[in-house]
């Protein structure tokens, strides 16, 4: 995940110290990101410093320990402009643990599909009426409102697939156990 782009975004607005970037991260993207964790982005800063994206600087602090502030290099500025303005290709493929859960329950035969189906759906059913519940409060602020959205339909999507995975997924549930680590019907099932 880019993280370290979204850092050099937050720093286009200028220099910053490592727990206002945390704080004007997860106030930027909202809480259906979730939280942004400070040594991963101390991390993520070491790295940027080390690619000569941003520089370093110390700020000495009377009542408490110096900080350091990090600044924007034109280096990171044409890296930040290079992939913001690029187009996203997923190359990783779809991995959600929901297919292997999928691929588990199959194994175990038509009852335990049906039990994670039912389990997972209502599952979504709530995540949506959270999610729901979520765009209304923070409907003033465009990105995050977006990115709900984005888990809005990505939600509603997986339901619409869990529609359908008993009948998909039923000669599965019927394979030989030997037959189910190897499957592959041309799209009709999960391939292992």
């Amino acid at each position: 995940m880019p993280l370290h782009h979204a850092v050099l975004a937050l720093l286009a607005d200028g220099p910053d110290h490592g727990y206002e970037l945390k704080g004007r991260f997860e106030k930027a993207m909202g809480p259906q990101w979730g939280g942004l964790n400070i040594g991963h982005l101390y991390q993520i800063l070491e790295r940027l410093v080390r690619d000569g994206y941003v520089v370093p600087s110390h700020v000495s602090q009377a009542d408490r320990p110096d900080k350091t502030r990090y600044t924007l290099t034109p280096a990171g500025q044409d890296e930040l402009r290079d992939w913001a303005t690029s187009a996203w290709v997923r190359t990783g493929g779809f991995r959600d643990e929901l297919f292997l859960k999928l691929f588990g329950a199959s194994s175990l035969g038509p009852d335990a599909l049906a039990t994670l189906i039912t389990a997972q759906q209502q599952t979504y059913v709530a995540e949506l009426a959270g999610l729901t519940r979520l765009r209304r409060t923070r409907a003033d602020d465009p990105l995050v409102s977006l990115l709900i959205d984005g888990a809005i339909a990505h939600t509603k999507a997986d339901l619409e697939l869990l529609d359908t995975a008993a009948q998909r997924l039923a000669p599965m549930t019927q394979a030989a156990p030997g037959d189910r680590a190897t499957w592959s019907d041309g799209g009709q099932g999960i391939v292992a």
